[in-house]
């Protein structure tokens, strides 16, 4: 560095020139500098060393210099590295890039180097400026980001649910494939939709999880796409902050929040759910069904027997009040004594009655049981080519017995589809809708069947009454047994004709 330093000083500034700083001070930065910094001859040979290249490389400046450059090259480092380096430096530019060189004890490291020709005053390069540092840790630790980031997106991806990643105005910034594949099904970006039903369902509760970074967890959300099916997903977020990498936010920190949604789609469970609670309430209601049939036979029989019972009272009765004589009086015994066991028969049968379920008051969402009751009926209801509109209204809970109000609902219902069915040459379309009233709920079954007449109205709900002929094993008890139902509950039922024609039942229960 002294020879350099004294070939320099022999050239003294012209007259009129600004003023240089001394030599010395240009010793002194390169001596001290950080950077490891060589200078060699034209032919890469070594020539000066300053004490950072000494403890990077291991080398004392006795053993380096008159040495070649290539004395610290490994031989992982491609040949094409190479010959790029010196085709630019031949060219008189410098080239930056990274080398895998070898210290003194042949131990390895990542040197980012940078060499720049030193062009004397004929044109021709003299010298090389030779400047690196140690990468090696810094390369590590890039590389682990890397495979941490590459083995988080794989993971991501392989996951068997849909992930997004939603900034703070919800643009999309990362999905896995799964996501991407319900963009396909939904035919529209899932996350607006999705996040439009959760800010709906959890309020102010979305913006308070915002603020505090408290997410949520197995919320369940309906969606209805082009194709009419319902499908359900089940939606978990977390809020995620990251802090803003450019150089303003250096000193002063900012923050940017992210939303991460995970998406589940549970339509197969939900099918899976109210295929069991379908079956679950067929198998209660021809339970019920089965015990109303016992109760209705018996109750038939009694009611039938009890008209010969009455006469032959009556027949007792009389002969008592005639005047006395063996064979009147023989005759009135054995009438008394058939009665007494008539009665005793009856009795017996009065016993056999099997008495309704004791069943617990609880709340009853009566949309979900009619939508239960109308999913029961679907095979039946193609089955008879039957169309359906179904208009629910948003419906408080209502205190009932729910498996003596889903009987009442199946008996409207079924009656329903019989009158449409026998109504083979007209419409066919069954109507269910509800609708809140201020102090009752009101469930309405429209069908486009031949209707009651007004006549009977009030008549069919008598025991036995039945509008269907003696070929359709009908005891008339189903409309009987829908009024003792409605009457437990403070309720009541109306039959009108329907405005397109056919019976509209409509049955109103208290809410309070």
């Amino acid at each position: 560095m002294n020879r350099f330093m004294n070939e320099s000083s022999r050239s003294q500034p012209e007259e009129g020139a600004e003023p240089s700083i001394p030599l010395e001070i240009f010793r002194e930065v390169v001596e001290q500098a950080a950077l490891a910094i060589s200078i060699t001859d034209a032919h890469a040979h070594i020539l000066y060393c300053n004490p950072a290249f000494q403890r990077v490389t291991g080398y004392s400046t006795a053993e380096i210099v008159g040495r070649n450059e290539s004395v610290l090259s490994y031989k992982v480092t491609p040949k094409l590295v190479y010959e790029s380096l010196w085709a630019q430096i031949l060219r008189q530019r410098a080239w930056n890039g990274l080398l895998v060189n070898r210290r003194k004890d042949g131990s390895r490291y990542l040197a980012e180097l940078t060499i720049t020709p030193v062009v004397g005053d004929s044109g021709k390069t003299s010298h090389y400026l030779g400047m690196h540092r140690d990468v090696t840790e810094v390369h590590r630790l890039e590389r682990q980001v890397q495979n941490q980031k590459a083995m988080i997106e794989s993971v991501v991806d392989a996951a068997p649910v849909a992930i997004v990643m939603l900034d703070e105005r919800e643009r999309v910034v990362l999905d896995n494939q799964e996501y991407k594949k319900l963009i396909g099904e939904l035919g529209q970006e899932p996350a607006a939709t999705l996040l439009g039903a959760l800010h709906a369902d959890l309020g102010e509760e979305f913006e308070q999880g915002r603020l505090t970074g408290r997410g949520f967890t197995g919320r369940e959300v309906r969606h209805v796409g082009r194709s009419r099916k319902a499908r359900w997903f089940a939606c978990s977020g977390s809020w995620i902050e990251e802090q803003d990498g450019s150089a303003d936010a250096f000193y002063e920190p900012v923050r940017h929040q992210y939303l991460l949604l995970v998406i589940q789609d549970i339509t197969a469970l939900k099918e899976q759910q109210e295929a069991i609670r379908v079956n679950a309430l067929r198998a209660v209601l021809a339970e019920q069904e089965r015990i109303q049939a016992l109760r209705e036979t018996l109750f038939g029989a009694i009611y039938q027997l009890q008209a010969p019972f009455n006469m032959l009272a009556a027949a007792v009765r009389m002969l008592e009040r005639q005047p006395g004589g063996s064979v009147a009086d023989s005759l009135s015994a054995s009438l008394a004594e058939a009665l007494d066991k008539g009665n005793a028969t009856l009795d017996t049968l009065r016993a056999c009655i099997p008495s309704q379920s004791d069943e617990n008051i609880t709340p009853v969402d009566l949309n979900a049981m009619l939508k239960d009751l109308l999913r029961l009926f679907t095979p039946r209801l193609l089955a008879d080519g039957i169309t359906v509109e179904w208009q629910p209204a948003g419906l408080p809970l209502v205190s009932g017995r729910p498996t003596r109000l889903a009987t009442l609902f199946k008996a409207l219902l079924e009656n329903a589809i019989e009158a449409i069915h026998d109504n083979r040459g007209g419409r066919r379309e069954l109507k269910v809708s509800t609708a809140t009233k201020p102090d009752w709920v009101e469930v309405v079954i429209e069908d486009s069947g031949p209707g009651i007449p007004e006549e009977w109205r009030y008549k069919v709900f008598e025991p036995f009454f039945t509008t269907k002929g003696a070929d359709r094993q009908h005891i008339g008890m189903g409309l009987c047994s829908a009024q003792d139902v409605l009457t437990s509950h403070g309720g009541l039922i109306e039959l009108a004709d329907a405005p397109a024609g056919g019976c509209r039942a409509r049955v109103q229960l208290p809410t309070t």
